[in-house]
This record gives C-alpha cells, sequence and structure tokens, in this order.
C-alpha cells in the first residue's frame, strides 16, 4: 500500500455516518474520498467519470439499493472493490452481494482499523468479512444438497463438509473431532480445498461457497 492512494467513495443515505466514516478515512494519507453521495441513483451518475478504487456500500437505501447498485456499477466497471456497509439483520442480503460481485462486508459499527484492514484486503484482491459478521453470519450457514460432477477438480462431498467448517470458524483439529476423522486427513482436505479453490483465507472460502452455491446463508 506504500505509496499508493487508493481513492474512496462512500455511497449511504445516513449524512451524519458517512461525514464520520470521512472524517476517520481521510486521517489515512494513503486513502483520497473522491465521493459522497446519499444514494445509488447519484452514485451511478456520477460513476462514467468518477476516478475511484473502493466502494463502500450501503446495503439498505431508499430507491436503489445497495444490491442493485453494485450490480450496475459493476457492469459499467468490473474492476472495482465494493466494500458492504450493514447492520446485524442484514445477513438475507449477503448472497446477493457476493453474487453481484461485492469484495467486503463490515458491519457500520466495526473499528477503524477494521475498516483499514477491509480496504487494504480488497486492493490486494482478497475478500474481507469483518470478524464479528463472519462468526454471525457462518453459524447459520446450511450445506446445498450436494449434485453429481464428473469434474475431477470439483469439490468431493467430503471436502464440502470441511468448506463449511472452516468457514464456520472451525480449526482443523475440532474439525477432525466433528467428523470422527483424524486431523492429519482434515489438514489434507484442507490443501486440497484450497488448492482447488484458489482461495487463501476463510473470507475467500466463504464467497466461493455462497457463489457456487455450496452453502446457503
Amino acid at each position: 500500500m506504500e505509496g499508493r492512494v487508493v481513492k474512496i467513495a462512500l455511497v449511504d443515505d445516513h449524512t451524519l455516518f458517512r461525514t464520520g466514516l470521512r472524517g476517520l478515512l481521510s486521517q489515512c494519507s494513503n486513502y483520497a474520498i473522491v465521493a459522497d453521495v446519499g444514494c445509488g441513483e447519484e452514485f451511478l451518475a456520477e460513476l462514467p467519470t468518477m476516478d475511484v478504487d473502493v466502494v463502500f456500500m450501503d446495503i439498505s437505501m431508499p430507491g436503489i439499493d445497495g444490491v442493485e447498485t453494485t450490480r450496475r456499477a459493476l457492469q459499467q466497471r468490473p474492476e472495482l472493490k465494493v466494500i458492504t456497509l450493514s447492520m446485524y439483520g442484514d445477513e438475507h442480503y449477503y448472497s446477493l452481494m457476493v453474487e453481484c460481485g461485492a469484495s467486503g462486508f463490515l458491519l457500520k459499527d466495526s473499528d477503524i482499523e477494521e475498516v483499514y484492514s477491509a480496504v487494504d484486503a480488497v486492493v490486494a484482491g482478497d475478500s474481507y468479512f469483518s470478524s464479528a459478521l463472519l462468526g454471525s453470519m457462518t453459524r447459520n450457514m446450511s450445506l446445498h444438497a450436494l449434485s453429481e460432477s464428473g469434474d475431477e477438480d470439483a469439490l468431493s462431498e467430503r471436502e464440502i463438509e470441511i468448506l463449511v467448517e472452516v468457514c464456520r470458524g472451525l480449526s482443523n483439529q475440532e474439525i477432525a473431532d466433528k467428523l470422527f476423522i483424524s486431523k492429519r486427513t482434515v489438514d489434507k482436505h484442507r490443501a486440497n480445498i484450497l488448492e482447488k479453490t484458489g482461495c487463501k483465507n476463510t473470507a475467500n472460502l466463504v464467497v466461493y461457497a455462497i457463489k457456487n452455491h455450496l452453502v446457503e446463508v
């Protein structure tokens, strides 16, 4: 991140929240706020001429909501990194935001260090979920019925079981205990999962699982 200025847009219908977030982000010399708007319509109107890297997107807005705004924005500018801003109770939107291409998910009461971490992660090409949100969401994950696939790169039924437990934050030993298998077996499956999916961390695995309809949230 050193030496690079990340250009950020704020899209949220609550003026006080935007003002507070703008003030906190402005304290970091690596960030420049290039847009500060209160609705999806205004953001989409300005987007064609906007020089922006990262967008903080409120989910619940009057008019065009965050899901549709994200979908339209990424159709225009697929390289944009969208960080979803939400409150507890908005979990039913997350799979939609993942499908639209959002890269990060933050609760509105996250501390500023976590906001910085989210920006750094998505700029680096990773996904990001706030720790509190990840715990809340993955507790409610359920495994989808599996369909047969002849694709040798597809995850096996056991690998999908382990993927879901990894997404829930369980350690390899905890997964081994839960599934009545050895930790060494879990280690091997987990390495295969990371290789097959190309994921590097739990947040990336959660996004992979949702995008590929392996779980429902």
